[in-house]
């Protein structure tokens, strides 16, 4: 079942939309779509989550896109799920996006497009920002970024970021940063597999033609066919349905309650193991 109604994705209506918090591009085969929420360090939230479903969701059916480039304005790439909004509070926007038919899960959407996904990172990432640079397949980074995994410090558990990260990286490092809750620098992110190459702001863009020139040198069809073995090979769809439900349990504890408000409020949190 896809998320839309199929009127929805085509080129005309993707044109008549008005995205608020994406801004989207489609040059010489290369769909652009650039993360445009700086003031909110590009925190996700459901709307926002909508227009970068709908795009996909077009890009995986559109024949002239061969490759994706994730970006994002301001001084954080995603600083993960809009916390705010996760407790109701959604602020007033232009989107003319629909909502889908059924719950948008982020990496699924990414691992099932089909198409060969870039990230390039000029900005911190945090929490669930790694559900898109996780879920890419290449992913070029500055050389002077952090990367944050603090759910744990605000009362919630990385679930979803979890599954996605255990593609790439291994297992216990996953496991123990999920837990700790730490920051590393972008040296280590590469050491552990969540960057495929560091860069700085002059080369960063040479990094991003030379994949994309790559892909558009070989066949469409035969990529697209190899993403899909390869997620059919790593397909971890029942766990990332399983893991929402447990993150949702986990977002209705008091923990979770105290650590988001404390977040909020810039004070330390006080657990009751409830």
């Amino acid at each position: 079942m896809e998320l839309f109604e199929s009127k929805e994705v085509t080129k005309l209506k993707i044109k008549a939309h008005n995205f608020d918090f994406i801004i989207y591009n489609i040059k010489e085969h290369v769909l652009t779509i650039t993360l445009n929420r700086p003031n909110k360090k590009n925190a996700l939230h459901p709307q926002m989550i909508n227009e970068i479903a709908l795009i996909m969701e077009y890009a995986k059916i559109a024949k002239n896109i061969r490759a994706i480039i994730i970006e994002a304005k301001g001084d954080i790439f995603c600083s993960g799920m809009d916390l705010k909004a996760i407790k109701g509070e959604i602020e007033p926007n232009n989107s003319t996006i629909p909502k889908p038919k059924k719950e948008i899960l982020i990496a699924e959407l990414f691992n099932k497009c089909y198409k060969p996904i870039i990230s390039k990172v000029t900005g911190n990432v945090y929490a669930g920002g790694y559900l898109l640079i996780a879920s890419s397949t290449y992913v070029v980074a500055l050389n002077n970024l952090k990367f944050g995994l603090p759910e744990v410090k605000r009362g919630l558990f990385p679930m979803q970021v979890m599954a996605s990260l255990l593609r790439i990286m291994p297992a216990r490092k996953v496991l123990d940063w999920c837990l700790s809750g730490y920051t590393i620098d972008a040296k280590k992110a590469k050491k552990w597999g969540l960057i495929s190459k560091l860069a700085s702001h002059s080369n960063i863009n040479k990094v991003v033609k030379k994949w994309v020139d790559n892909i558009k040198e070989n066949s469409p069809k035969a990529i697209s066919l190899g993403i899909e073995a390869y997620d059919y090979i790593l397909d971890d769809s029942k766990k990332h349905k399983y893991l929402l439900k447990m993150l949702q349990k986990n977002i209705k504890s008091k923990d979770a309650k105290e650590g988001m408000a404390a977040f909020i409020e810039k004070r330390k949190p006080n657990w009751t193991n409830d």
